[in-house]
């Protein structure tokens, strides 16, 4: 049995975020998509939910083009088939005013989906005409009370501030955050330390905090998630790549494991009280088989560590 998502956020939770089928998929290939996945997760009981991510381009205008279908559709027919609680993410920043993102909100509850992230437009220089993101959790948060439903954003490690930008969010709805595709301790275990001392300064309970990893097969993998906004250090490239792409995929899970040991024992040797967890997400269609074998490696290896909270 799964457990709920609400219970799992504070011990080590495990997500899995599937690529969802494609704005021209037909009915028939999206339905074999959703049994497969549901297969999937139905061999890793340790999955404590399934994260669907909207695929979302914009042009130099910020104007969007939506790659993926119905995800909230996708989303209540993996968990229905699965018995695993479903999120789904939404680009606020494109939406036409802060209405329509209530509006969406109650939808999405409506069609069984209680779960959401949150997630703004990818420039900074662009006037979106949705809401921010802090602006969206407020709107959002009470609607999804109603339904017992959890509401999470984005954390990117490397951005100056974020510790900040993520009390912020806290404040304003923000129960746990997944972090961008990560390579490299460092950059989040800093965010980790000043975002717990935030919190403690400011008298509140810290969200939870996924570290987000993904199977690298070869070059263009790396440029794709370095295009997608991940840090990708030379040599991270180099110990996972090594001119060998046969050994790839499992060089790259050997990385991605210790990666979550060391943020998990240095964040327990700093006693931080910042829950922390995986989400394991798959990049690309072709990466399902690869991005399976990652998520059995962290449902075998996240709880370990006996000493783990």
């Amino acid at each position: 049995m799964h457990r709920r998502f609400r219970e799992a956020l504070a011990r080590r939770p495990l997500l899995f975020e599937p690529v969802p089928p494609s704005a021209r998929a037909s009915p028939e290939k999206s339905l074999a998509l959703l049994e497969e996945l549901a297969r999937l997760v139905g061999r890793v009981e340790r999955v404590d939910a399934i994260d669907v991510p909207e695929l979302v381009d914009e042009n130099h205008d910020g104007r969007p083009y939506y790659r993926s279908g119905d995800i909230r559709g996708f989303a209540h027919g993996l968990s229905e088939r699965t018995g695993c609680e479903a999120i789904v993410n939404k680009v606020v920043a494109h939406l036409p005013s802060a209405d329509a993102l209530a509006e969406w909100a109650r939808e999405t509850v409506e069609r069984g989906v209680p779960h959401v992230v949150l997630v703004g437009g990818s420039s900074r220089y662009i006037p979106y005409s949705g809401p921010s993101v802090a602006e969206a959790d407020r709107i959002c948060r009470p609607i999804l009370d109603g339904a017992d439903g959890l509401l999470g954003n984005i954390a990117i490690p490397q951005r100056t501030g974020e510790a900040h930008r993520m009390l912020a969010k806290t404040r304003a709805g923000a129960g746990f955050f997944t972090t961008q595709i990560l390579f490299e301790p460092d950059a989040v275990l800093k965010v980790l330390r000043e975002y717990d001392q935030l919190c403690a300064q400011a008298g509140r309970p810290p969200s939870s905090v996924l570290l987000s990893v993904a199977p690298v097969a070869d070059e263009g993998d790396a440029e794709f998630v370095r295009w997608l906004g991940a840090d990708v250090p030379e040599s991270a490239e180099r110990a996972i790549l090594n001119g060998d792409e046969k050994g790839a995929t499992g060089r790259s899970i050997e990385h991605a494991l210790h990666l979550w040991s060391q943020v998990h024992r240095a964040a327990q040797h700093a006693g931080l009280s910042v829950p922390i967890g995986v989400n394991v997400e798959q990049i690309s269609q072709r990466h399902l088989a690869s991005a399976s074998e990652m998520l059995s490696a962290f449902a075998r290896a996240i709880d370990d560590d006996p000493r783990a909270g």
